[in-house]
């Protein structure tokens, strides 16, 4: 597009992507974790870098799930196998252990040309299908699993944006509603926000450690029912941000729920090696799903998402994972099929990732012991994290934290002064942003508002991971307990 020039000149051409032009449901995308409380941060460690003196010497991000970012050392047996099937000049090498090198092996004989570096099968290599589906089977109690509905996936997330997709259809009362809870993790509200769905919002109880409610998931269905067609539940299980285990009877109650209603469940899973309360314990839905019966097992569609971004790995940088179908229609996977041929396939490095942690080191092998040792560190040390998170916070004044039962994050709920709302008001922000903000200007501490994930008006939180090194999160507990007091006492 052009315009005529002035006197001659040559014509100013004109932008064909503007804000006006561009797709406008991309400006309704929001993605809380990496939003403007992040982009701060990153501006202050530059400025720490430029010599500008703050009253901090460094900002500590305890805003997203990335454990090697917070100094986690990677499991040992994982990087060997990743090595091999980078460099296979290493199967040379004596130090590598031989379990290690038959998994490489194994990985880089069903590659083409024995190379990571060459394309696989779009649903992923099949031996670490396979892989996946005796994982699986030994995680719930034998109960059979299909590699032809594995699929494996660009970390948990693409595979959940891809689900949502092959769901979401219909215009105005007839558009798809999808079932999330609130709070949230913000790939949920991004992805229906980017496909044009309607966003269906259920509320944990915070009062009862974060359940969720069937009730509360009548009532919202009842009333998204009057304005659009809900067709989805999503259920996140070990919650983030909320750090809740949902007990068995819990998801019996939401399978027989989706079932009765008609409703597609999407159960994230991702979170499923970080248990730590006493009493809690893991269950899939999919075990659940199948232990209650045929008139469950053989109708309710259901999707269950992994991924190697967290657990005791934390690989986040290797985009591994996968979903497992269960009742998918032939036809519509034939359609799934032919999406994700369209990118090709999943990161082979992140698939071999997924090989490994689905078929660890056995008892009796020469890396079983340290895997194990390792293994077990990084989860005993979460749990003691999880548990001084929630004591320090239950002993500030004007803070409530739910103990963290699981996952990687404490959701606390804060008081915030009427003076710090008008304040925030002022400013153009929510309150629990205001107080984020602030937090991080005069501390360098770096958490998420709880307004980015969802949250009951007239209620205020910030989500934080767990995940700094014992020492370094004690320093975060203790600054961040000290400017809490002083921020209520600024602004009662």
């Amino acid at each position: 597009m052009s315009t005529e020039g002035v006197n001659g000149a040559a014509p100013v051409r004109q932008k064909v992507l503007t804000l006006e032009s561009m797709n406008q449901q991309i400006k309704k995308v929001e993605y809380a974790v990496r939003g403007p409380i992040v982009q701060r941060a990153v501006q202050i460690e530059k400025e720490l870098q430029q010599g500008v003196r703050k009253p901090f010497s460094e900002v500590i991000k305890a805003n997203i799930g990335d454990a090697h970012a917070m100094g986690q050392k990677p499991i040992t047996f994982i990087r060997q196998v990743l090595a091999i099937c980078t460099f296979p000049n290493l199967m040379c090498d004596h130090t590598v252990p031989d379990d290690a090198k038959k998994r490489a092996e194994r990985i880089l004989n069903a590659c083409g040309g024995n190379s990571i570096g060459a394309y696989t099968t779009s649903q992923g290599l099949e031996c670490i299908r396979q892989d996946v589906v005796r994982y699986i089977e030994s995680r719930d109690g034998g109960i059979p699993s299909d590699p032809n509905n594995i699929f494996l996936s660009t970390g948990a997330s693409d595979a959940i944006v891809t689900t949502l997709k092959l769901l979401v259809s219909g215009e105005g009362k007839s558009r798809t509603g999808i079932m999330i809870p609130i709070p949230q993790y913000p790939l949920y509200s991004a992805a229906i926000a980017d496909l044009n769905a309607v966003q269906v919002n259920y509320y944990l109880d915070e009062d009862n450690c974060w359940a969720l409610n069937i009730e509360e998931l009548r009532r919202a269905l009842n009333h998204a029912r009057t304005h659009c067609n809900p067709k989805v539940l999503c259920t996140i299980n070990p919650g983030n941000p909320t750090g809740q285990v949902q007990s068995r009877q819990v998801i019996e109650d939401v399978i027989r729920f989706a079932a009765e209603e008609g409703l597609f469940l999407m159960a994230d899973e991702v979170y499923q090696d970080n248990v730590y309360a006493e009493g809690c314990q893991f269950h899939s839905f999919k075990k659940v799903l199948f232990e209650m019966g045929p008139q469950y097992s053989n109708t309710l569609e259901l999707a269950s998402f992994h991924s190697v971004s967290k657990g005791y790995m934390g690989e986040c940088g290797y985009r591994g994972g996968y979903v497992e179908y269960v009742n998918l229609d032939p036809g519509v996977k034939a359609q799934l099929i032919k999406l994700v041929s369209v990118r090709l396939c999943p990161p082979v490095s992140g698939q071999a990732v997924l090989g490994v942690i689905t078929n660890p080191p056995k008892p009796g092998e020469p890396s079983y012991e340290r895997f194990i040792k390792e293994k077990q560190h990084v989860l005993s040390s979460l749990a003691e994290r999880a548990q001084m998170t929630e004591v320090v916070f239950s002993d500030t004044p004007g803070i409530r934290c739910n103990p963290v039962q699981g996952a990687m994050y404490s959701f606390p709920r804060i008081e915030i002064p009427p003076k710090a709302i008008e304040a925030a008001q002022a400013a153009g922000q929510a309150p629990d942003m205001f107080f984020c903000m602030k937090l991080l200007e005069d501390t360098g501490i770096c958490v998420v508002p709880g307004s980015g994930f969802g949250q009951r008006e007239g209620t205020y939180h910030f989500r934080m991971t767990i995940l700094p090194k014992t020492e370094k999160l004690k320093v975060l507990l203790s600054k961040l307990k000290a400017f809490y007091l002083d921020f209520i006492k600024q602004y009662s």
